[in-house]
């Protein structure tokens, strides 16, 4: 079976050589490790963003730009489709792996969650990585260090010279292109939590508004939420009809229409205390072949729109 990681590793390979142009920094540690910067001491931008969320899907999806509308004002949206969803948003993309190392925290995404395969998705897709190098996506709210890379050498089984990580702070621009590209991920997910055979979904289209840099990464995390639960559009084709599609979209759940930085702050940040169904996106129609297509969910200008300040 072919290698998420040696997929990534072709893309990390394009990020660093057109670093200058793309407006992030590769740093080597000591122990041989890259750290690629993607937004924490250096601006990054949406070219950035669009080429790392290829690198978190192994690139198995075609990502793009392009400029839509939000409360009537011009805001860029993320287009993705695959048509390997299995792989490229439940072995890859998904944010699956809570990294922590010397006080570090992160939330990991990406190929290198194929390497360890601890996850149950990894069993019912029938996938396990086999690779000597690692790649993995970093949501923190700073740069990961000699610690963290060994960390994850130790876990994926390679050495710390052949780990790449990628990382990106919440509140920039880069972590709100990656956020909008997750709006597929998160529709597949969640229909595969419901009990769908994920090797039954064959194709996903998605796209989403790029939401606001915000100026903490609080804030961030509430506009990355409030983007796909409120904006995000997911087209799915799949082989079989199951009687639960309609709790896919985010309007599914009864907090629906709430920002999501007040529903965090009502359960002090605890995702934990949070019903699953809430992370979904807003409006999701599902082809059935040779069957039915259901359409459901709803997207919400004046809740996005107050969100992003319009």
């Amino acid at each position: 079976m072919e290698s998420l990681n040696r997929m990534a590793l072709e893309l990390v390979e394009e990020a660093i050589e057109f670093a200058d142009e793309l407006a992030i920094a590769i740093t080597e540690l000591d122990d041989g490790a890259t750290v690629l910067d993607f937004g924490h001491d250096v601006a990054g931008g949406i070219e950035a963003g669009l080429l790392l969320a290829e690198i978190q899907t192994a690139g198995l999806a075609t990502i793009q730009n392009r400029l839509g509308e939000v409360a009537g004002a011009p805001v860029p949206h993320i287009d993705l489709t695959t048509d390997r969803p299995a792989l490229a948003l439940l072995c890859a993309q998904k944010a699956g792996w809570e990294l922590d190392a010397d006080g570090f925290e992160g939330l990991a995404s990406g190929p290198g969650r194929a390497l360890l395969a601890e996850e149950e998705i990894f069993a019912r897709v029938g996938h396990e990585d086999d690779f000597d190098f690692a790649t993995l996506a970093i949501e923190a709210d700073e740069l990961p260090g000699e610690a963290v890379a060994e960390r994850v050498a130790d876990r994926t089984d390679v050495g710390a010279n052949a780990v790449f990580l990628p990382s990106f702070p919440s509140a920039s621009l880069v972590g709100s292109v990656t956020a909008a590209a997750r709006a597929a991920e998160l529709a597949t997910v969640r229909l595969a939590d419901l009990g769908y055979d994920p090797l039954d979904i064959r194709s996903v289209s998605a796209n989403a508004p790029v939401a606001p840099v915000a100026s903490d990464e609080a804030t961030a995390i509430g506009l990355a939420n409030d983007t796909l639960a409120y904006g995000g559009q997911v087209h799915l084709t799949v082989d079989e009809e199951f009687g639960r599609f309609d709790e896919l979209p985010s309007t599914a759940s009864d907090e629906y229409g709430v920002p999501f930085e007040e529903i965090l702050d009502s359960v002090d940040w605890n995702f934990a205390d949070l019903p699953d169904g809430l992370f979904a996106p807003a409006q999701v129609t599902v082809d059935v072949s040779g069957g039915p297509t259901h359409a459901f969910g709803e997207t919400s200008e004046d809740v996005l729109g107050d969100a992003f300040g319009l």
